[in-house]
């Protein structure tokens, strides 16, 4: 095994905006990093643009670097069926969705390393008030902000219209993916993001078992 690969959705079209999307996710996930580094396990995380570029750059890599786990990672656009304790299932459906709503391709993959950002990035970013509330301001409208427990089942066009409304009168204005997100991911709590977001939970679990069991 030669590694860890993460080919993951988004970074926009520009160089610098997929390092600084990667320098999110390396913070959010610092302690799987951590833990892949005290083992020797070589970490990449690979910003793709949008979603069919990722789609293409993790099926090229499951040909070209077929030693490492390589793994793909993209919003779900949609709602999903809450995950059970069957972990098996839970990834067969996760392969479902995606062949279904995007016409992939994954046969060649095995299912347990498709993940999915539900329904969102930014659900994640929404699990930690307390920290948008920091970055953003004495203006910042946290109570505009989704309040179900589970925010994977708050539709995507209602997070991202309660953030634009939380955060347009603050100083550094309204919520923007490319200008915020990776600033944003930097500083949420990812325990927050587990305790709300199940799939990132299932996530986060899955990369401990695979860098535990390297």
């Amino acid at each position: 095994m030669s590694g860890i690969a993460i080919y993951v959705e988004g970074g926009g079209d520009y160089t610098h905006q997929k390092a600084e999307l990667r320098k999110g996710l390396d913070v959010l996930l610092k302690a799987q990093k951590d833990a892949a580094r005290l083992r020797k396990i070589g970490w990449k995380l690979v910003p793709c643009g949008g979603r069919n570029s990722a789609y293409g750059a993790f099926i090229s890599s499951l040909r070209t670097d077929a030693e490492a786990i390589n793994v793909l990672l993209v919003d779900s656009e949609a709602g999903l069926t809450n995950e059970t304790t069957d972990t098996e299932r839970n990834a067969r459906e996760r392969i479902a969705h995606l062949t279904q709503r995007d016409g992939w391709d994954l046969t060649t993959s095995e299912p347990d390393r498709v993940h999915l950002m539900v329904q969102c990035m930014e659900a994640w970013i929404v699990a930690d008030p307390d920290a948008l509330s920091q970055f953003y301001g004495p203006r910042f409208a946290r109570n505009v902000l989704p309040t179900r427990r589970n925010l994977e089942d708050e539709p995507k066009p209602d997070i991202y219209e309660k953030l634009a409304r939380a955060t347009r009168n603050t100083q550094k204005g309204e919520y923007k993916k490319i200008k915020h997100a990776s600033k944003l991911l930097e500083r949420i709590d990812s325990s927050k993001v587990v305790q709300r977001c199940p799939h990132f939970s299932t996530f986060t679990q899955w990369l401990d078992q695979a860098i535990g069991g390297a």
